[in-house]
This record gives structure tokens, sequence and C-alpha cells, in this order.
């Protein structure tokens, strides 16, 4: 590389940022972040379909959890649009649930990532009634 006598100009001033350069963040990481957020929200059974929670609760057996699961996210430029996928459990207010998901998980987005985010779109597929048939990981199991 050559050097010349002018000075190079930049859009970062220095020593208020620190080094100029770009920062790329896999749509994975940004599914991550929001699948944290979503899972923390009061109401929130599970993420994901049916058969995504089915391939969820064999990845879980190995300890390979995927806490993106359920969510999909594009991301651009500046902007990150989101589409996540929950359970509610009963009787939580379907609406607050979503609204709240909504909430946590662009809030997160902004927090950590740094973007801006231009939706959040929800969508419940269920409803999780406890029952009989909930496992208590803190219990024993049975053999009838």
């Amino acid at each position: 590389m050559a050097t010349t006598d002018e000075t190079p100009t930049s859009t970062v001033p220095r020593g208020t940022v620190g080094v100029p350069g770009r920062t790329v963040v896999a749509d994975g990481v940004v599914a991550t972040i929001a699948g944290i957020a979503a899972r923390g929200v009061p109401g929130v059974f599970a993420l994901g379909g049916g058969t995504a929670r089915a391939f969820g609760a064999l990845r879980d057996v190995i300890g390979t959890t995927d806490l993106g699961q359920g969510v999909r996210v594009k991301v651009g430029e500046t902007q990150v649009a989101a589409d996540v996928t929950i359970v509610v459990g009963y009787p939580a207010p379907l609406h607050t649930v979503a609204e709240q998901v909504r909430a946590a998980v662009a809030g997160a987005i902004e927090q950590l990532v740094g973007m801006e985010v231009a939706e959040v779109n929800v969508a419940i597929v269920d409803v999780h009634i406890p029952g009989d048939d909930d496992v208590d990981p803190t219990s024993e199991s049975r053999v009838s």
C-alpha cells in the first residue's frame, strides 16, 4: 500500500469508538438472542411448532439445545425483522403474552445487537394445558 501525504478520511472520529471497520452479526446469533428473550416472557411455554419442538426435545437429550428454535430473523444492513412461533401456557392471555414477546425480543435485539427492529411477528401455534402428561424433571419416573 502506497503512502501519501494526505490525511485519511473516516466517518468514525478517532478516540471515541476505536478503529473503523464493519461488524457482521450472523442471523443465527440474532435468532438465539430473540429466542432467549422470548423464553423469558411469563406465559411462554415453548418456542416453535410441533416438529421444531420434537427435534428440540431430541437435541435436549443429547445436550445441544437450540436457543433459536422457533425464531426466524432477517438481518439487513441496519434493521432486523423477526418471526417468533410460540406455545402459550393456559390460562395466560394470548394477546398480552404476544405483546410482551414482541417487546422483549425487540428490546434484546436493540440492546445486544445494536440494530433497529423493523418488526416482530408472533405466531401462537398452540396452548399448553397442564396435565398428567407433563413430565416433572424433579420427580422420579414411574414404571407401570
